[in-house]
């Protein structure tokens, strides 16, 4: 892929400063930490001068990682997190980004310390690089050249942010320390060169929710200050009309200020068109300043001639990017039908389509039609995007086809052969069965080869490989199929809509015992009754907030549930055992979950002492870390009581009361999960986890009696049944698989996480 540059820059070297997990409200605002005695009215006074007075400000909307600039430049000088800088370092031109990196270990959440400390190493390795460059020529002449880039990337504030949360002096401090090793950076850049000749951007790769989380599409997650100054940027410019504010900024007390937002994608356009280096190839970013109808960041030595030249090399870039991925998808898909706008576009012919030409372009700016020219850009720009997109959800329609049956033909395989009922053998082959099967074979061979041709990736070959049953009729298909179809649609509208989850529980619990016969509801009616309480209970965790606060009392309240409820279940448990199995099956289990319980109570207390610890900024204890992992690792040998032999070589002192397969019953090996997981649900949760867990498990086991109910007429059998008969397909095995799907959706997402 070609790349494209810029012939002239607006400034020598440029300093990037990243505050990870900066949220801008908390930057910008006046009075943004009003909980806390004695806030400072501005909490960053030096970034929000800068703003005021001499630089460009807006909101970076996050979506995308930085691209590759740093390996455009002459020289990069990274500093910070060995997380993020290897990221850069990594595959770039050999010698031409360089990183200076903390230890891991200094990266400890639970440290009061440590992230004014990650900071300041980043300040104290800058002054340092300048102390050397004083005795060492080669360093010195390499900083002295042009297209150098500063890369300081500070972690504090975001592992200040996922310890403390946002609204807490610890991350307001952050700040303060941040606006500092700013104020102090650009000293240390000016004082070094003394040339005016330094453009600087910071900003955040992303910002932080209430509870100190990030990743996901919440609005504070993805809304980070970004403020530019120095050479070739702007200075500050009047509010438009209508204004460029909104609620959001209302209280930064800019608002008779020009405030321009960017995605942060278009960073890599702005930071090249500072240096004046070649476009990174694979960059989406548009540059600001293409679209002559709002200001941009950056102020040309050339006026409006370098924003029309450089809105071309944006296009240039763009169509690049399209034009490559266009002739790949071209040769690689059969039948492969090019995105209409830019139907028989060249960049190396300049042939003309749907919008508008290169040629055309050039021809504007030949005549010093400058806005016009940077409004053919923009256009172009954006038709090329449009491509991009275009060729990326190409085969969209393929995959989500592809998905759909898979997820159909495994509801209906593990209706068949992973729910059959443990007294039946496989279900029985139909006539003409061997025409099927082949006709399966051949079509799946057919779909393998379609793939091949097309260089499709590994996933495609097994999602299409799994099958649904032969011996089921046309209509049984066609009812079940739409029944599949609609629940995973409910499921995919879940995942934004978490209320559906409760609708999904309310429909499992109630809805559906009402279709059941009348007589055996009242034949029924305590387990119906307790099935329905325990599904409406459910239904309330998804519906609560998912920015939960950290609650000790709500962690131990789980906690003392799964012992409550663990120890019930095992008096009956046990007694089945002793029945089915004897007396000494009964002592064995009752050691084990003895030993469980334990286990859960030491989890309990060590949870409560490294929170304590860790609300009092001490850290957490070495000896709560190392008695975790023993609790884990005793925890998975109860589990993997058939990995046993290999197990106990390792903690068979821990727990030598390691059970066999041979001593349970159906409902003991639930006990036994259930006990097993507890711990983990302890140790891990942040607040109502724990109840959560202690509710999805009771469904479930008590899904296994009223499915028995529904499908049977009776419980299921406290023995194991010696018969085997074959097993028929039934139209209600679908929809058995797809509970069992629903269960496992809202094990990942039932409590929030």
């Amino acid at each position: 892929m070609r790349s494209h540059s810029v012939k002239r820059a607006e400034s020598r070297r440029l300093v990037l400063i990243v505050g990870d997990g900066l949220r801008a409200d908390l930057l910008f605002n006046e009075d943004a930490f009003p909980t806390i005695p004695d806030a400072p009215k501005v909490v960053a006074p030096y970034l929000k001068s800068i703003a005021a007075t001499r630089g460009a400000f807006g909101i970076s909307h996050t979506r995308v990682d930085f691209d590759s600039v740093f390996n455009r430049s002459s020289h990069t000088f990274s500093f910070g997190s060995p997380d993020i800088l290897h990221m850069f370092s990594q595959g770039a031109t050999p010698r031409r980004v360089k990183t200076w990196t903390y230890h891991k270990k200094y990266e400890d959440f639970t440290k009061d310390w440590s992230a004014t400390f990650l900071d300041l190493w980043v300040l104290d390795r800058l002054k340092e690089l300048f102390r050397n460059a004083t005795t060492d020529a080669t360093l010195d002449a390499q900083l002295r050249s042009d297209k150098v880039v500063f890369f300081l990337h500070l972690l504090g504030l975001d592992t200040t942010g996922h310890m403390y949360r946002p609204h807490t002096r610890e991350y307001m401090n952050n700040i303060r320390l941040v606006d500092s090793i700013v104020q102090q950076t650009e000293t240390l850049i000016n004082d070094f060169y003394n040339d005016q000749e330094t453009s600087f951007v910071f900003t955040a790769d992303h910002g932080m929710s209430a509870i100190g989380n990030h990743g996901d599409g919440e609005p504070h997650n993805t809304r980070t200050p970004l403020i530019a100054w120095g050479q070739g940027i702007r200075g500050p410019l009047p509010d438009s009309n209508p204004s460029s504010h909104d609620s959001y900024s209302k209280a930064w007390g800019l608002g008779h200020l020009f405030r321009r937002d960017i995605e942060q994608a278009d960073l890599a356009a702005l930071m090249a068109s500072l240096l004046g280096i070649h476009w990174p190839v694979n960059s989406i970013g548009v540059l600001p300043d293409v679209d002559p109808t709002r200001p941009g960041y950056v102020s040309p030595k050339l006026g409006d001639e370098s924003l029309a030249q450089t809105a071309l090399v944006n296009a240039r870039a763009i169509l690049e990017q399209y034009t490559t991925k266009h002739e790949l998808k071209k040769a690689r898909t059969l039948f492969y039908k090019p995105f209409k706008a830019l139907k028989g576009f060249n960049t190396t012919d300049n042939k003309t389509h749907t919008i508008t030409s290169l040629t055309e372009i050039e021809h504007l700016i030949q005549t010093k039609n400058w806005n016009a020219s940077r409004s053919a850009s923009a256009e172009l720009i954006k038709t090329g995007l449009g491509g991009l997109h275009y060729l990326q959800t190409y085969d969209r329609l393929l995959i989500c086809g592809i998905v759909t049956v898979a997820y159909i033909g495994w509801a209906a395989y593990a209706s068949l052969y992973v729910f059959c009922p443990s007294d039946f053998v496989g279900p029985q082959e139909v006539p003409g069965a061997v025409f099927v099967h082949a006709t399966a074979a051949l079509t799946l061979v057919g779909f393998w080869t379609l793939f091949a041709l097309q260089h499709a990736p590994s996933t495609f070959y097994v999602l299409v490989g799994l099958r649904i049953p032969q011996n089921l009729s046309f209509y049984k298909v066609l009812v079940g199929v739409g029944m599949a179809v609609a629940i995973l649609q409910f499921m995919v509208a879940a995942y934004t809509h978490r209320f559906i989850w409760s609708i999904g529980f309310a429909l499992i619990g109630v809805v559906w015992p009402i279709t059941w016969p009348i007589e055996k509801l009242k034949q029924f009616r305590h387990t119906v009754t307790a099935w329905a309480v325990l599904c409406l209970v459910a239904a309330i965790f998804p519906v609560l907030s998912v920015e939960k606060q950290e609650s000790l009392s709500a962690i131990l309240s789980g906690g003392c549930l799964v012992l409550v409820c663990g120890g019930l279940v095992a008096l009956w448990v046990l007694g089945n055992v002793e029945r089915q199995k004897g007396g000494a099956s009964r002592h064995i289990l009752t050691s084990l979950f003895m030993i469980q319980a334990v286990l859960i109570i030491a989890t309990m207390l060590v949870t409560s002492s490294s929170v304590r610890s860790l609300k009092a900024k001490q850290g957490l204890p070495p000896v709560n870390q190392i008695l975790g992992w023993i609790i884990l690792g005793t925890l998975s040998s109860a589990l993997l009581g058939k990995y046993q032999r290999v197990i106990t070589q390792v903690v068979s002192s821990l727990l030598p009361f390691v059970s066999g397969a041979k001593h349970h019953t159906v409902f003991s090996k639930f006990l036994v999960y259930f006990l097993g997981f507890g711990p983990c649900f302890v140790i891990l949760s942040n607040s109502v986890e724990g109840l959560f867990y202690v509710i999805y498990s009771s469904v479930l086991v008590t899904w296994v009696v009223v499915e028995s109910i529904a499908r049977n007429g009776v419980k299921p059998m406290a023995t194991e049944s010696k018969r085997h008969k074959v097993y028929q397909f039934r139209p209600d095995d679908l929809r058995i698989a797809l509970f069992f799907l629903f269960f496992i959706q809202v094990g990942f997402f039932g409590a929030g996480k």
